[in-house]
């Protein structure tokens, strides 16, 4: 998957027109918006709510022009009331959601937590995703490898991932094989898009 999902391979499920840039992609690399009961503008990242949808690439410039040159009003064909902060709801929104697909793949058995268990799953094949807290030290970081084949995920922080696991800090985390994971780096790749400080990319590549 490409960086913000938007790889164009029309076998990777229903795509959608972004309303800033006009690019036509799949869905999971938007951010899908409707129009509440009062007129405002509010953010469906579980794609759910009632309504119109408005969909928006998952990246901070897009949803800033979006705010900022009435596109909304255009999108939803009528007058619309967007919060200055948008930006900042959308990102907390896919930092809570991510943090709880974590959470509920450590309590499946799909996460671990910790550098020797994460050194080990990588070791015996086990992980499909590499999970290091942006604010973690290099130096540890440095030492272990994302699975060939796999993802990488580096802009959460030590706080964000430690609510996943009930810890105050946690550094590094391992996803394997199960339902959970391809969600998870799905909603994480929407999340590096929106993010002001992306934290560490691609580079730990096997």
């Amino acid at each position: 998957m490409s960086r913000g999902g938007k790889n164009k391979d029309r076998s990777e499920g229903p795509e959608r027109k972004c309303v800033v840039t006009g690019e036509v992609q799949p869905k999971y690399g938007l951010i899908r918006f409707v129009v509440g009961p009062d007129g405002d503008i509010v953010p469906d990242l579980a794609e759910k709510l009632p309504g119109r949808g408005i969909w928006v690439s998952s990246d901070r410039a897009a949803l800033t022009q979006a705010t900022k040159k009435g596109v909304f009003a255009r999108g939803a064909k009528q007058q619309v009331k967007v919060p200055d902060t948008l930006p900042e709801l959308v990102e907390a929104g896919l930092v809570r959601r991510v943090i709880d697909l974590i959470s509920l793949a450590r309590k499946t058995g799909e996460a671990v937590t910790g550098f020797e268990k994460v050194k080990d799953w990588l070791v015996k094949d086990y992980a499909e995703v590499l999970i290091q807290a942006s604010d973690g030290s290099g130096r540890g970081k440095s030492k272990l490898r994302t699975p060939e084949g796999g993802s990488f995920i580096g802009w959460l922080t030590a706080d964000e991932l430690g609510q996943a696991f009930g810890r105050q800090t946690v550094i590094h985390v391992a996803l394997g094989a199960g339902g959970l994971t391809q969600r998870v780096v799905e909603e994480a790749a929407r999340l590096k898009g929106i993010r002001t400080q992306g934290g560490d990319d691609d580079r730990r590549k096997g």
